[in-house]
């Protein structure tokens, strides 16, 4: 388990040496999407008491760049590797399949936290020079806020760590993202309170297990939440565990990286 921090720093290293596209420019995204739904809909969306649709939209754009940022990275290393050959010079290595695993996952969380953190400075700082955020709004619970973000980000992390396993070329991963990650993150209740939604589709909404690490994450923000944060930390622990064990599984059985 002593390889694993060398292939760690090689992925944190990996992101960072182009910082400005994959930390930058997702902090740009987010402060677009608070420009437009934040001064569209601060008078005509209500959301939790004494909690206004911009300050509410702050913690969704957050966490959404976290789980976005945390699978992206993690997805394109393994299909960029494969794609370029270089994969070969790791697999030369005695690095084990639990090297791989925690080295991909944990980069993949450090990637997702900084977008996340820039997020947080950048959204805050706008809403704040616009007086509509009550800042004393953003201290509720903060260790729920860590703990969703760093699990949320872990799982992220692992589920692309499968589909990276999985695509060969980058439109199949291209299309694990668009068909299945970017719909699950944007119905999740990033924009919205579930309780707005009809009953059937409050009820679909409970099924996607993106919504409670949305849910939970504004809860460590304002105390209010549309479920229990125990239950939200149960399904997104169980989630994080299932997906966790079926990558490992697949890195220790070199799922199509060896032959």
């Amino acid at each position: 388990m002593t390889g694993w921090r060398a292939l760690f720093y090689k992925e944190v290293l990996r992101f960072w040496k182009v910082g400005f596209q994959t930390v930058g420019a997702p902090v740009l995204t987010a402060v677009l999407y608070l420009l437009i739904f934040g001064h569209v809909l601060e008078e005509h969306v209500k959301v939790y008491n004494g909690v206004g649709y911009t300050a509410f939209l702050i913690p969704g754009l957050v966490m959404m760049s976290v789980l976005q940022n945390a699978f992206a990275n993690s997805s394109s290393s393994m299909v960029q590797s494969k794609i370029m050959g270089n994969l070969v010079f790791l697999l030369l290595t005695p690095l084990s399949h639990w090297s791989w695993f925690f080295a991909y996952t944990l980069s993949a969380v450090v990637r997702g936290i900084a977008v996340g953190t820039g997020v947080l400075l950048a959204t805050a700082l706008f809403v704040w020079q616009s007086s509509v955020l009550n800042f004393s709004l953003l201290s509720q619970e903060p260790l729920w806020a860590l703990v969703f973000a760093f699990t949320g980000a872990a799982m992220l992390g692992a589920l692309g760590l499968i589909a990276g396993l999985w695509a060969e070329k980058f439109d199949q991963m291209a299309a694990f993202q668009n068909f299945i990650i970017m719909p699950m993150t944007f119905l999740s209740g990033v924009f919205y309170s579930i309780h707005s939604l009809p009953d059937f589709w409050q009820r679909v909404s409970h099924l996607n297990p993106f919504f409670y690490m949305i849910d939970g994450f504004r809860y460590g923000f304002f105390g209010q939440s549309d479920v229990s944060p125990w239950l939200s930390l149960g399904v997104v622990g169980v989630s994080l565990l299932l997906i966790s064990a079926v990558a490992v599984y697949l890195l220790r059985i070199g799922f199509k990286i060896r032959g």
